[in-house]
């Protein structure tokens, strides 16, 4: 029997979609986890990583094939604010990369040693099969939006009275550290203006590591207001982006977004929405009804979309109800 190494992820996307994790916040609060600091998952980092893991693995088991780091808050500078060293807080940002890295290798193997249980392997030797093992799962290493670091809810505006070369500087350093820690991927992700994607695709040339970008969104523009479809074109001809599109959103929105990140950049599309419900900062509470719907599926894919997965409020049961839709479509 010999062992097959697995794909890359973009060679991957090339043959089907795949699934996507969830919302970490809201499985890290059904975990008992208290995330009102400023810091938000990134916190647990450093004081309670075992929860973050274990987040990471109920995705996993629930059959998501790419798991997002707790790193979309997890900057120099918000370390800095709550006194952690420059040193301190590149270890915690690669700390985010292993945790996704331990519970995707755990996914991996339980799959693994389960299709033995339930395999005669002998019949498959003797029939001069390969042990192939489970399929594998990816790790996306999450970079957030400077609003992120923020944390007064500017990530869904942009417009941050920043020029692109001011924000290509505050990326760079943290993109170079979660580089050096071996995720597949960069998820550019929830990015709410253009003008900070340029910033982010410039901050990771020369890193090694594909990247996705991913769009905050409102309608068909972006949460500053440029269209869609001259948003999606700042990375059309950029090969090290191997997918494009749009996360924590409404999911009707990301309906058009799809057709209009395939039509534009003719890559691979990544969607991930919100369950639908809205954050009232007001009150600090969610507000409105569910309105993710698995079935979706069936449109994205058609649409373009290859990895598909769910933002804020999305948990493992509903990925697991996606896996089945993506297995079955």
């Amino acid at each position: 029997m010999t062992s097959v190494p697995s794909p890359s992820l973009a060679a991957a996307l090339r043959h089907g979609p795949l699934v996507l994790d969830g919302g970490l916040s809201n499985q890290l609060e059904a975990q008992g986890c208290d995330l009102s600091d400023e810091l938000w998952s990134a916190r647990l980092l450093a004081d309670d990583p075992g929860q973050i893991e274990a987040a990471h693995t109920a995705y996993a088991r629930a059959g998501a094939r790419v798991l997002i780091t707790s790193s979309y808050q997890a900057t120099y500078e918000g370390f800095g604010r709550r006194g952690v060293g420059r040193e301190e807080a590149t270890a915690l940002l690669r700390r985010s990369v292993e945790l996704a890295r331990r519970a995707a290798e755990r996914a991996v193997a339980d799959r693994s040693a389960a299709e033995r249980s339930a395999t005669d392997r002998a019949v498959a030797e003797r029939a001069g099969a390969d042990d192939r093992g489970a399929e594998p799962v990816w790790v996306a290493a999450s970079v957030g939006p400077y609003g992120a670091m923020l944390a007064d809810g500017s990530e869904y505006r942009g417009r941050y009275g920043l020029s692109v070369a001011e924000l290509e500087r505050f990326h760079r350093p943290r993109i170079e550290a979660l580089a050096a820690a071996g995720p597949d991927v960069l998820a550019l992700e929830t990015v709410p203006d253009a003008d900070e994607a340029v910033a982010m695709l410039r901050a990771v040339e020369g890193c090694g590591v594909p990247v996705w970008l991913s769009y905050s969104i409102a309608g068909e523009a972006t949460r500053a207001g440029q269209p869609l479809r001259d948003a999606f074109a700042v990375a059309a001809g950029v090969d090290q982006v191997i997918a494009v599109g749009v996360n924590c959103c409404e999911p009707g929105d990301a309906d058009r977004a799809v057709e209009i990140a395939a039509d534009t950049t003719d890559k691979p599309v990544v969607v991930y929405p919100n369950s639908g419900e809205e954050w009232d900062a007001t009150v600090r509470s969610w507000r409105g009804r569910a309105t993710f719907d698995p079935g979706r599926v069936t449109a994205w894919h058609d649409a373009g979309a290859r990895l598909i997965g769910g933002c804020c409020r999305v948990g493992p049961e509903r990925i697991a109800e996606l896996a089945a839709m993506v297995r079955n479509h």
